[in-house]
């Protein structure tokens, strides 16, 4: 891997990611852009004991512009996007973040503060009409040591308490662009679910063993590897929700082996494969990376990955209902099991 790092117009930081060979790509932002704006505003909710960041500035961004408009296309004589040029993998700060280390003039009181934290944007590759299960082998390994680079590098910066890189594909659950790309979140507190997970660690610190153990002996496997397995699990949340576990117990993305990250570059362009061929359809997903706080139970939270779409059927989509968007009690309409058994025997 190959990195080099330039300065946006704005101060911004790109960073492209190479493979051998690839062709330098120091490249000069020819656009003459405004100052990032100051970072969010986080208030705490005491009754639920979470954090709320409140972003005006993000009204601002792009809105499923037209692709010859696309920000994360490669710059062109006729239009200037985000990246000056041609590129493999290139991750920027956000321009609208929600979290930010340009503090401005948020003064912290005792249920507000700044949100001072980082955010960036992953471009998996220039191909606008790509998506991440059509990349090589090659390519995802490329993507897989450029998120555990930025997870090194926002995990060293103060007031960094989690990263979550994850990727959010289809205007169904949210999308403003169609170029295949992520994010990368540098959360300034320990975000609510994972501190319930933490909870549960309290009490049972070999939790992920056991429920790896338990889900790799199941039925709603739906592929494995030497070193990965991609499981439905018991009480999945989604119409279609895997999860992907590294078989030996590592806390973060950084902490992969080389062989582990060629084992998930094979494995997981599968898993989204299978998820696309179950109906024949480009299904919506949001996907994400959870990892240990970066000062808390590094010896017991285990790095795996969620992935899980909110199509429940051909035509249909699961929308929250009211007991699920105010009171978090989910109820799936698909069985795990069956599921599972949906995405094995999909024709890929």
């Amino acid at each position: 891997m190959r990195r080099t790092a330039i300065e946006l117009a704005d101060g911004r930081e790109l960073i492209y990611f190479d493979l051998p060979g690839d062709p330098g790509r120091v490249l000069k932002d020819r656009r003459d852009l405004p100052e990032p704006p100051p970072a969010s505003e986080l208030r705490y909710d005491e009754l639920a004991g979470e954090w709320v960041a409140v972003a005006a500035h993000r009204q601002s961004r792009a809105f499923l512009p037209p692709a010859d408009e696309c920000p994360l296309c490669p710059s062109t004589e006729t239009f200037l996007s985000e990246i000056p040029g041609p590129y493999r993998v290139a991750v920027f700060e956000n321009r609208y973040p929600s979290f930010s280390d340009r503090v401005g003039h948020i003064e912290p009181g005792p249920r507000s503060r700044a949100g001072e934290g980082r955010c960036e944007v992953v471009c998996f590759t220039s191909d606008h009409d790509s998506s991440f299960s059509r990349l090589s082998t090659a390519e995802v390994r490329l993507v897989v040591d450029a998120w555990a680079d930025r997870t090194e590098a926002f995990s060293k910066l103060p007031g960094i308490e989690q990263v979550f890189p994850f990727e959010n594909r289809g205007e169904e659950i949210g999308v403003t662009l169609h170029h295949p790309h992520g994010q990368i979140y540098g959360y300034p507190f320990v975000p609510p679910h994972t501190e319930r997970v933490l909870a549960a660690l309290e009490k049972n610190p070999d939790a992920f063993a056991d429920r790896l153990e338990r889900e790799r002996s199941a039925e709603r496997v739906v592929a494995a590897n030497d070193h990965w397995t991609a499981f439905v699990p018991e009480a999945a949340r989604w119409p279609f929700e895997v999860h992907l576990h590294p078989h030996r117990g590592v806390p973060d993305l950084p902490a992969l082996t080389d062989d582990e990250r060629d084992a998930f570059a094979a494995l997981y362009p599968e898993v989204l494969r299978r998820l696309d061929a179950v109906f024949d359809v480009q299904m919506p997903y949001i996907s994400g990376w959870f990892q240990a706080p970066v000062n808390r139970a590094r010896d017991t939270f285990r790095l795996h990955l969620r992935l899980f779409s909110v199509r429940r059927a051909p035509g249909k989509l699961k929308y929250l209902a009211g007991s699920e968007s105010a009171m978090g009690a989910f109820v799936n309409d698909v069985p795990p099991e069956r599921s599972a058994a949906l995405l094995r025997e999909a024709k890929i």
